[in-house]
């Protein structure tokens, strides 16, 4: 018998096919990934295509996705976590959205970036889906 519920919580404002994916089990007990392989699909995407069509179009598929620490303010109002992607220099538009319960994943990720002396980019990479262009965020990378 479950009493409390951990983990993702689906956001019934977004279609189905646009909640991002990711599970909190590719994660060991300190937020570490599991592997490298470890992937975090972003959410809120599809307002976002013509963005990643316009990246797509100057031939990029792989960049880095830069993602802004979230301030105590953002963390009490449960904002969601926005990200943008660096192409030719440059940073897009905003590109889609952490997936809600995935936001501590990402932020002890980026620590370890930054801890590390390393840029708090991560890796990107835009692939098309049947449902529309999605960002794949390389989280595993970071261990």
């Amino acid at each position: 018998m479950r009493f409390l519920s951990f983990g993702r919580v689906n956001n019934p404002e977004l279609a189905k096919t646009d909640q991002g994916s990711g599970s909190l089990d590719d994660y060991l007990y300190d937020l570490v990934p599991r592997n490298q392989k470890v992937r975090i699909q972003l959410a809120d995407s599809d307002p976002c295509q013509d963005a990643l069509r316009a990246v797509l179009d100057q031939g990029v598929t792989e960049t880095e996705a830069f993602i802004s620490r979230r301030s105590a303010a953002d963390e009490r109002t449960d904002a969601p976590t926005p990200v943008r992607l660096f192409v030719n220099q440059r940073p897009t538009p905003v590109v889609g959205f952490v997936p809600r319960g995935l936001e501590a994943p990402v932020e002890a990720a980026l620590g370890r970036l930054a801890d590390s002396g390393k840029s708090t980019r991560m890796q990107a990479t835009i692939r098309q889906t049947k449902n529309g262009l999605r960002v794949d965020l390389a989280v595993g990378l970071t261990r």
